[in-house]
């Protein structure tokens, strides 16, 4: 289970696109216009991070193996309190 700080928003991301009708002349100048909200700019500049750390989830599949991974319930459900009030906050702004 992955548990991450950000959380999509409820709403999709704003888009606004202008594009020239198919129908519209091929000599008429192309109007085409695209903005991007500033969350989904930032989620486009994830797509470069790498997903995960391969060198962390070999030590915690070892760790496992060796019955020396611990479970801090107690920082889980902090984030996890932490991750909702957000989620609400940014509904209630919305």
């Amino acid at each position: 289970m992955k548990i991450e700080s950000s959380a999509k928003p409820a709403g999709a991301p704003f888009v606004n696109e202008a594009r020239a009708h198919p129908s519209a002349k091929a000599s008429a100048p192309s109007s085409d216009e695209v903005q991007l909200s500033a969350l989904s700019a930032q989620l486009s500049g994830a797509d470069d991070e790498q997903a995960f750390d391969a060198n962390r989830v070999s030590e915690i599949k070892q760790a496992i193996s060796d019955g020396r991974f611990t479970i801090n319930a107690g920082a889980i459900a902090d984030r996890l309190i932490a991750s909702a009030k957000e989620l609400v906050q940014s509904q209630r702004q919305a």
